[in-house]
């Protein structure tokens, strides 16, 4: 596959359609979440011709800490090697900047893909933890 990866941030309603193949819930509109990726530390966008078809991006402090967010695959180009290719850019983002706690959050069943690169999951005795304000009691 011809696959060209770009830093550069993609059209606001691109990103947008490329977000909404994944199903997931969110209560966000297409300006907020371009906004999102826009605040990112890294972003990378990979394009078959001019059509966006994955995205990945990292939140870090730039040292020491990094978060791997919204690594999406349009659905049809799933299986084809192209969120490994981001992944790994993403990856090498991290160690040509020394850092060396990589988080990342994991759409359901798709842990087994991150394993393969060293991920591990969280040991039961230190469980990672989200705060969701709408279940919140103040």
């Amino acid at each position: 596959m011809n696959l060209r990866l770009q830093k550069e941030l993609p059209d606001c309603q691109q990103f947008f359609d490329l977000y909404q193949t994944t199903g997931w819930k969110h209560p966000f509109n297409d300006q907020q979440l371009f906004q999102a990726i826009s605040n990112s530390w890294f972003t990378l966008s990979a394009y078959k011709n001019q059509e966006l078809i994955g995205f990945g991006r990292i939140i870090s402090d730039g040292i020491y800490q990094a978060l791997i967010c919204d690594l999406i695959v349009k659905p049809e180009f799933r299986n084809h090697g192209v969120g490994t290719t981001i992944l790994r850019a993403l990856l090498e983002e991290c160690r040509q900047h020394n850092i060396l706690l990589v988080s990342l959050f994991s759409a359901r069943g798709k842990s087994d893909f991150y394993k393969k690169f060293g991920f591990v999951e969280r040991d039961a005795s230190a469980p990672g933890m989200i705060w969701d304000q709408t279940k919140s009691p103040f």
